[in-house]
């Protein structure tokens, strides 16, 4: 069902009023404290604000899109989601807080999540399209691959926001069993628990492949704490999907350079989990032939995959394989509470991934993309920009955040319109 010219004309002057917001970054320590507390009523008041700022910020980019992608099939598919779900959204902008509305808005939120949940493919199949259909130059390159970035870090955090209120008073952590949770963040993560649950998992796909897989060694070093387990306040979803993409490229690097080997007696895959007083890390460590340095960076690139590409009838069947999307967003979870995600190989021998965590959870806040005048510069410009959306280290990403991603310009205003809103949570 495609939206009505009335109803576009309505959402076109609602994106251009909340885009002149800021996303209100939150930490996940404010996601416990509030979790703790549950009060419907004031994270329904919070979201009805804050979803459509988030929303209409990274609406507004995809208008930036050079126009040849715009016009592909998928791309507009996407686009009409995200208008019908901005829609949906205003119409909580003025209601009630009864709890008929408050019922209300949490099924509107799953509407939502589940009318999103094939974005990330079906944005995939887009880009596809416009690579089978034009010659893709290198600055129509870069603004793919900037916007994508900041597409689906938007989209992480929508989620979040949309997975706490539903979790919490939806009723959807009625039957779990880790009842321990706190919306979809586990207070006490078990590490080495979510890297066994990463790993049997890979393993099962390795084996139906390839008829074998490789051994697991685990080592756990807690610096402060030493013998102690480490747990780490945590979205268990989040880690084990970073862990689960690493380990099947890990997998099939090892099993495809060691089979001539004619045996299954391949080297294990080390990980070690390790707590320090800033960060905790998961190394993943393998003997699987390694990657050239000339080819590091582009492991990710949107538009880049060691894997042959799937076909549209395979899609859903193999998880965005070919589509070389699996480890640019794995970097993308690991950055949205500031961590990171790095590769260091030796190209001959193996390779390490390193996934960093902030180990305070009041230090792990949410990294967003802001919409401002700037941004349109980036999607026109053939010189790769600095910023946290392009390969930096997790210290340039912070200081880029900080420098580049807010409009200055306009602070008094934001501040003055920010409290208009009156959010709270």
């Amino acid at each position: 069902m495609r939206l009505t010219g009335n109803t576009l004309s309505k959402v076109s002057k609602m994106l251009d009023f909340y885009s002149q917001f800021n996303p209100t970054p939150m930490s996940i320590k404010q996601f416990i404290d509030f979790g703790l507390s549950a009060c419907e009523q004031k994270s329904y008041t919070f979201l009805r604000k804050e979803l459509p700022v988030r929303l209409a910020n990274i609406m507004k980019e995809i208008h930036l899109l050079p126009e040849n992608l715009l016009r592909m099939p998928s791309v507009g598919l996407v686009n009409d989601w995200y208008a019908r779900s901005f829609d949906e959204i205003l119409e909580f902008e003025k209601a009630d807080c009864t709890s008929r509305d408050l019922d209300r808005f949490c099924k509107a939120l799953i509407k939502i999540r589940n009318r999103h949940t094939d974005v990330v493919l079906t944005m995939a199949q887009g880009v596809l399209e416009l690579k089978e259909s034009h010659e893709v130059d290198s600055q129509t390159e870069n603004s793919i691959q900037y916007f994508l970035d900041r597409f689906y870090m938007s989209r992480i955090s929508i989620r979040m926001l949309i997975n706490q209120h539903t979790l919490l008073f939806g009723g959807e952590l009625t039957n779990d069993p880790h009842h321990r949770h706190i919306g979809c963040i586990d207070p006490q993560c078990d590490l080495v628990g979510v890297v066994k649950d990463a790993y049997e998992n890979a393993r099962f796909l390795c084996d139906q492949y390839y008829l074998s897989s490789p051994d697991l060694t685990i080592t756990e070093h807690n610096e402060l704490e030493h013998g102690a387990p480490i747990h780490i306040v945590y979205v268990p979803s989040h880690l084990y999907h970073m862990l689960f993409e690493l380990f099947k490229n890990s997998m099939r690097a090892v099993v495809e350079h060691h089979n001539n080997n004619n045996n299954d007696n391949y080297p294990p895959i080390q990980v070690t989990v390790v707590r320090g007083k800033e960060d905790i890390c998961v190394k993943m460590s393998d003997r699987g032939g390694g990657i050239p340095r000339s080819l590091t960076d582009q492991l990710f690139h949107y538009m880049y995959s060691t894997a042959p590409q799937p076909s549209k009838s395979d899609a859903h069947t193999v998880p965005l394989a070919g589509y070389g999307y699996g480890l640019p967003i794995s970097r993308l979870y690991a950055r949205y509470f500031h961590g990171e995600l790095s590769l260091l190989s030796c190209d001959g021998y193996g390779t390490d991934a390193i996934v960093y965590m902030k180990a305070l959870s009041n230090e792990a806040n949410e990294l967003l993309p802001i919409f401002n005048k700037t941004s349109s510069r980036f999607y026109r410009t053939t010189i790769p920009t600095g910023d946290w959306s392009n390969q930096t280290s997790c210290m340039s990403v912070r200081h880029l955040y900080t420098n580049n991603f807010s409009n200055k310009n306009n602070s008094n205003n934001r501040n003055t319109i920010r409290n208009q809103l009156s959010r709270s949570l």
